[in-house]
């Protein structure tokens, strides 16, 4: 079973006190029309954190008008690559001067362990935003050599008003992967952050009017994915969404899209990634990988490793030492620094993965560790790992998002493909060998957005990330990013001695 620590906790941690709780429309902290709330949640003890404004369609138009507005008539869209990226880096400053309080927000809000928060979450957000304000004066189109007398060129110009709706696993990272490429281009906004996780968002939205963001280029409207995200989804006056979560929601998405302007639309969604091991593998550096695949952030992240294929020969040495290693995880507040492992995010989520948990054992899979609520208090699971698991059951099928590996033998690299690539996700994979010519092979067989070899987790602010199949489809991070935010526009002129002059 996990290990409890015996280092600091946040009660002796000076818990940040909450500023923002209103919606962010045109530059001003409004209350909802209905001055409906509703309640986050800290995790760590089901306490509740603060009162939300509960965000609805009335308060959705009105955050789509300041945004069209801001967009069709403000300077942003119209100043030049260079000034928005200026003031996208004075952003990026003062996130930076805010940064643990921003990391205790991610941490009450989301059960996140606050040094991950610290080191990784924010500054990377932070570099995230310089990245692309550095793209800003960089984007233009190509002159066209034409078949016939006539000049052409292509401008790309900016989509126009976005509606960004972000998940609650990593509230920070994504919203400035997706607020940072469309700022870059020139669109304006409107971010629907998760209910679990919305404080980070509504301070993000006060530094931005710091930063000098003029009003109405970033909106922020909390609420539910049923209202206001919902709203969002079908407004007139949206040109894109781009969304991220689960792919069930990604459906509705598209046909709230569908049915009303025929918005653009790109979607990050579930997954169930495969991580191979062969038998020439460093043992002890496959069974560090694979921890570190399922387990990192309680396994609330997309590309979670959550089926590891361990070749037969080095087999059962693995199953030992990870069933050994799970047991050592330290789970715990996740203020506390010797705490590997923190809360699920709400109740609901630790109901749904403790439910995946007694379909795995009904199912015939063999519980090898963990496997139970971890405390007296909050939202605690045991890293858990599952051996004998079976393609056809729900915990090899479904994407579970918690602490939850699913164990399986292979033989050939032909198998591994096989089995790997047997999902309806294609989100990413991972592959574990001392073989060039098994990693190219495999690499190249996968169905999935991202491959990593020998590594896990190996995410950059240059590198696209998205998925295949029920994944989902479009690239966030990377130059591959900005498109997403991007129209092509051909302008065609005819020379001199054209025809038709």
């Amino acid at each position: 079973m996990a290990t409890h620590s015996n280092g600091t906790s946040a009660n002796e941690f000076k818990l940040p006190e909450i500023k923002f709780t209103k919606l962010f429309i045109n530059g001003e902290f409004v209350d909802s029309i209905s001055g409906k709330t509703f309640e986050t949640i800290d995790p760590r003890n089901g306490e509740v954190i603060a009162r939300i404004a509960a965000g609805d369609k009335e308060d959705v138009d009105l955050a789509v008008k300041a945004a069209r507005e801001a967009f069709d008539h403000g300077k942003w869209p119209r100043m030049s690559g260079f000034e928005r990226g200026k003031i996208m880096h004075k952003f990026a400053d003062l996130i930076e001067q805010h940064l643990e309080e921003l990391a205790a927000l991610d941490s009450m809000d989301g059960g996140k362990l606050f040094f991950f928060n610290k080191v990784l979450d924010i500054p990377g957000s932070a570099e995230t935003l310089r990245y692309y304000a550095g793209a800003a004066d960089k984007i233009h189109g190509e002159t066209l050599k034409m078949s016939s007398a006539y000049h052409a060129y292509t401008l790309r110009e900016p989509i126009g008003v976005v509606g960004h709706i972000i998940p609650w696993n990593f509230p920070t990272v994504m919203f400035f992967m997706k607020v940072s490429p469309a700022l870059a281009v020139g669109c304006t906004m409107i971010v629907k952050p998760a209910e679990q996780t919305p404080l980070s968002a509504l301070y993000y939205a006060h530094l931005a009017k710091l930063a000098g963001i003029p009003d109405g280029v970033i909106n922020v409207v909390t609420g539910f994915g049923s209202t206001a995200g919902a709203a969002i989804c079908s407004h007139m006056d949206v040109d894109k969404i781009s969304f991220t979560g689960s792919t069930e929601v990604g459906r509705l998405v598209m046909q709230a899209a569908a049915t009303s302007n025929l918005k653009a639309v790109s979607l990050e969604l579930g997954g169930k990634s495969p991580l191979i091991i062969f038998d020439d593998a460093d043992v002890d550096m496959a069974v560090e990988l694979a921890h570190l695949a399922i387990f990192f952030n309680k396994g609330e992240i997309c590309v979670a490793g959550s089926r590891v294929y361990v070749q037969e020969g080095i087999y059962d040495e693995f199953v030992r030492k990870s069933a050994e290693k799970a047991k050592r995880r330290v789970v715990g507040d996740p203020f506390d620094p010797h705490v590997e492992q923190g809360p699920q995010v709400d109740k609901k989520q630790f109901e749904k993965i403790l439910a995946y948990i007694e379909h795995g054992k009904k199912e015939g899979a063999t519980l090898l560790t963990g496997g139970k609520p971890f405390g007296d208090k909050g939202y605690y699971i045991e890293p858990t790992i599952f051996t004998d698991v079976k393609e056809d059951m729900l915990i090899a099928k479904d994407e579970i998002f918690g602490p939850v590996m699913s164990l399986m033998k292979f033989k050939t690299v032909d198998e591994a493909i096989e089995r790997g690539n047997k999902t309806r996700y294609g989100l990413a994979a991972g592959i574990v060998t001392k073989d060039l010519n098994v990693a190219n092979r495999v690499s190249r067989s996968i169905r999935a957005g991202v491959i990593w070899i020998n590594c896990y987790f190996a995410f950059d602010r240059d590198c696209p990330y998205g998925g295949y199949k029920m994944s989902g489809f479009g690239r966030d991070m990377g130059l591959h990013a900005l498109d997403k935010y991007l129209q092509t526009k051909s302008v065609v002129t005819p020379l001199y001695d054209s025809p038709w002059l």
